[in-house]
């Protein structure tokens, strides 16, 4: 073994599980994306927040300074992304979130931190 493979044994911390498969990481990559507006993290987070763990459209669109068809586009992303569901009663929408969805990103990003 040389000096570089030596030092990089004991400074690196082996994988604590299989890597990552190349179409798993594109998918994730798709839920990231997702989740790189502003909008949408702040409708996910009212989701999120919302008394029941469902919030109804109607709810959701006076918060922002955007357009009612802009966040209806918003939350068909999340939805393409499989963050939320929406099912539809009467009128209108209500959203809740997929915890599994939310429990996979977790996952990835609570990894340990090497030292």
């Amino acid at each position: 073994m040389s000096k570089s493979e030596s030092d990089a044994a004991t400074c690196c911390a082996p994988l604590n599980g299989p890597p990552m498969a190349e179409d798993e990481a594109v998918e994730l990559a798709a839920v990231f994306k997702a989740l790189a507006d502003p909008v949408r993290l702040r409708l996910l987070n009212l989701i999120a927040s919302a008394a029941g763990g469902e919030a109804c459209v109607c709810d959701l669109t006076g918060p922002f300074e955007v357009s009612a068809p802009t966040i209806s586009h918003h939350l068909k992303v999340l939805r393409q992304a499989g963050l939320i569901k929406g099912e539809r009663r009467g009128t209108w929408v209500y959203y809740r979130l997929v915890p599994e969805a939310l429990t996979r990103m977790s996952g990835l990003l609570a990894l340990p931190v090497p030292a």
